[in-house]
């Protein structure tokens, strides 16, 4: 298994607003300057899936697995020999709203689709959360 997390408390932003964003998944490129585009059918709830096509790359499947309202939610992707797992969660502290994102990896050919896939996601997290950020600070423009 390989994983990746990246966190970071932010102030005056509120759950709802970031949780809001997340659940648009149509509009994801409003703060993912890498994808082409990401597509989902119907409501964000788990069992269903939509599909993400990063710029230069196949299009995937995910699917939401986990989800809990204005906390976390969970997505999968599967790929042959092993499944990438993002994360992601919101927690309320004193100092602010921490936003956390962990990339997960696991399976036997785990190795290889880290190097292929997860690193680059991973890496892009920090710059897409302050995107993120930005856009639920602006009221989702």
């Amino acid at each position: 298994m390989w994983f990746k997390t990246h966190s970071k408390i932010y102030n005056n932003i509120r759950k709802e607003e970031v949780w809001q964003l997340w659940a648009d998944v149509n509009n994801y490129l409003r703060w993912h300057d890498d994808l082409d585009y990401c597509k989902l059918d119907g409501q964000f709830v788990v069992g269903n899936h939509f599909m993400l096509k990063p710029k230069g790359a196949p299009a995937v499947k995910v699917e939401i697995i986990e989800l809990v309202q204005y906390k976390k939610f969970v997505d999968c992707t599967k790929f042959w020999g092993a499944k990438m797992y993002d994360i992601h969660e919101l927690e309320e502290t004193n100092e602010g709203l921490r936003i956390t994102n962990t990339i997960k990896v696991t399976g036997f050919l785990s190795f290889l689709w880290v190097q292929l896939v997860a690193k680059k996601v991973a890496h892009s997290a920090p710059k897409e959360m302050e995107a993120l950020v930005n856009l639920a600070r602006k009221g989702h423009g």
